[in-house]
């Protein structure tokens, strides 16, 4: 029998193999958590960077990107929406920053450096990483690393929010648009022509105005005019039947004589009121008819005005870079840029005028979602064409099956494709606009085959929605345009949580 004070080789082998086990387990646990730690650190690319044109959110990776036009600038880990508040997979853009934001959904939950892309709540800010998706469907990133992007995003940069890992590519095509330097040259002085034609219009049709409403009393006057002759030509016949009366009943010479000279006058009276009246009805006929042409007049110089102004701003704009996206699914092309004008409830008005019928090969076939983006100048030059990259998020064509499917209106070829400046782009996708697309807002697309539970629960505000179907008349972002498309609901009581919740 063997003393346990003295185990033999066996078991002192057996012993040393669990004391290493028992150590190892723990260094095992560090190195895993120290990995873990690596992958989720921020990095910044070793070169002098410019301002970021667009951020990538890689969903799959819990992770960020900045681009600025020669490639990825900063990069930080990410935390976005859980299961149920899953952040949309889309195309969106910066619409408002705050560096102080509270969330009006979370019982005013801290939101430091936020970076808006929809208005009805998903945004990109600083708040804690647990390693793993946990917001109610906005982008979480460090706090340091969001005050670091806070100042260096610009109003309207370009967010991609992609279920997989992407990144731009360089990309050249002839069908991408072309800039031609004369017709670049050409905008201001045609701006300024366009801005002096819009001014006299406006003036034009000021006075035109003026002018009606001129018409239009004198036209009153005469009318009432005419009115109040008729009307004494009517009580003076009575008069006259009532003066006959008088002498079929006069008994005496004085009632005779009396009758008489009521009689006498209102004859005076009827025999010039004809004529006056006569005169009186061919003015106001004559006044009403130039209240008429007046007012048409007016109607034309205001039509004037509104073209007038309308190419003043096309031509004022067109010093801005472009945005188009074409959709498949509602087979139309649609033009925004950024008219930089701050609206009160924050954010900035985009022009949203021009929308053309697109031709597309295959429309029943699945063309993905490609953004095409003219990053630079080719070359870094004044002349000749863009630098482009292409981004693409979604199932479909290749970015140049895609672009060869597109048959552009002559309309944009013509009009937009020679001026096209740096940061312009092109989108295309099967998806329609987003119900969040409005006029303080660049395009929205959202990826309706990926879960987007953090964006369909949320509520656009009421206001909003009168905003963009009465005032501002915008096609896009009527609430009958996506309630039905998304599937909208108010958010259940369970969608509001406890302090210290983060969105």
């Amino acid at each position: 029998m063997k003393n346990r004070l003295n185990p033999g080789p066996a078991t002192i082998v057996m012993l040393a193999g669990a004391l290493i086990c028992v150590i190892a387990a723990p260094l095992a646990g560090a190195a895993a958590g120290q990995a873990r730690h690596a992958q989720a650190v921020e990095a910044k690319a070793q070169r002098p960077a410019a301002e970021p044109i667009m951020a990538i959110v890689s969903i799959k990776s819990q992770q960020v990107t900045f681009y600025d036009a020669d490639g990825w600038i900063l990069r930080a880990p990410v935390s976005t929406g859980t299961t149920g508040r899953e952040t949309p997979a889309g195309v969106f853009a910066v619409v408002e920053k705050n560096k102080d934001h509270h969330s009006s959904l979370y019982d005013d939950a801290w939101m430091p450096n936020m970076l808006r892309i929809t208005w009805n709540g998903i945004a990109l800010h600083g708040g804690p990483l647990p390693g793993y998706a946990a917001s109610h469907g906005c982008v979480r990133m460090p706090f340091d690393f969001a005050e670091k992007v806070f100042d260096k995003a610009p109003m309207g940069m370009r967010v991609i929010i992609s279920p997989n890992d992407t990144e731009p590519v360089a990309f050249s095509d002839p069908l991408l648009f072309v800039p031609k330097q004369d017709a670049i040259d050409a905008m201001p002085a045609r701006a300024d022509a366009l801005a002096h034609d819009a001014d006299d219009a406006t003036r034009a049709a000021a006075a035109a105005k003026t002018a009606a409403a001129a018409a239009k009393r004198e036209a009153g006057a005469a009318s009432a005019a005419a009115r109040n002759l008729a009307s004494l030509k009517k009580r003076t016949d009575a008069e006259l039947a009532y003066a006959d009366k008088m002498l079929a009943y006069a008994r005496t010479d004085r009632a005779m004589a009396m009758a008489e000279d009521f009689k006498q006058k209102a004859a005076a009276k009827a025999e010039t009121l004809p004529a006056q009246l006569d005169a009186a009805t061919a003015d106001a006929t004559a006044k009403q008819d130039a209240a008429a042409a007046a007012a048409e007049a007016a109607k034309t110089a205001e039509a004037t005005r509104s073209a007038a102004a309308q190419a003043a701003t096309d031509a004022k704009l067109a010093g801005a870079p472009v945005s188009i996206f074409i959709s498949r699914a509602t087979q139309k092309l649609y033009v925004r840029r950024d008219t930089h004008k701050r609206i009160p409830d924050g954010g900035e008005r985009y022009d949203t005028s021009q929308e053309f019928p697109v031709t597309i090969k295959d429309p029943d076939k699945p063309i993905g979602t490609h953004i095409f983006t003219a990053v630079a100048r080719d070359g870094g030059g004044t002349g000749g064409g863009l630098r482009w990259t292409e981004v693409s998020i979604d199932n479909g064509d290749t970015a140049k099956d895609a672009l060869d499917r597109i048959t552009f209106p002559q309309e944009v070829l013509d009009r937009i494709a020679p001026t096209a400046l740096p940061l312009s782009s092109i989108t295309i996708s099967d998806e329609p606009l987003s119900s969040e697309t409005n006029y303080r807002t660049e395009f929205v697309v959202v990826l309706n085959n990926q879960p987007q539970g953090g964006f369909a629960n949320r509520a656009r505000s009421p206001d909003m929605i009168a905003r963009d179907s009465d005032e501002y008349g915008y096609g896009f972002g009527r609430q009958r345009d996506w309630a039905p498309s998304y599937g909208y609901r108010p958010p259940p009581r369970s969608y509001y949580r406890p302090q210290g919740w983060w969105n």
